[in-house]
């Protein structure tokens, strides 16, 4: 059994998609994804704010820093900024 290594693009469009309201099925379709569960997986990084394992590669997992060293300052400030802009839309649903 070989591990399938999808692109960052890949991940993100797929994320975009489920964001867009399409069906996982759909998604595999569209984006050539072989196991439905790798959707789910990617959408349960993406709910828990761990946009981090992203950009890990297969097999690596980081216990320490969560692998942003690698990442330049440009790429973390951006992480930064989409983390509080869905705890801003967070907040604004929390108070209606």
């Amino acid at each position: 059994m070989v591990k399938k290594a999808y692109s960052l693009e890949t991940k993100l469009a797929c994320i975009e998609m489920k964001k867009a309201g399409k069906s996982n099925k759909v998604i595999m379709e569209t984006l050539g994804i072989k196991n439905v569960s790798q959707v789910k997986t990617w959408w349960r990084w993406y709910e828990n704010d761990e946009l981090h394992r992203f950009y890990q590669p297969v097999g690596k997992q980081y216990t320490y820093g969560k692998g942003l060293e690698q990442l330049s300052e440009v790429e973390q400030l951006c992480l930064q900024v989409e983390l509080l802009k869905k705890y801003r839309s967070l907040i604004r649903k929390s108070i209606k």
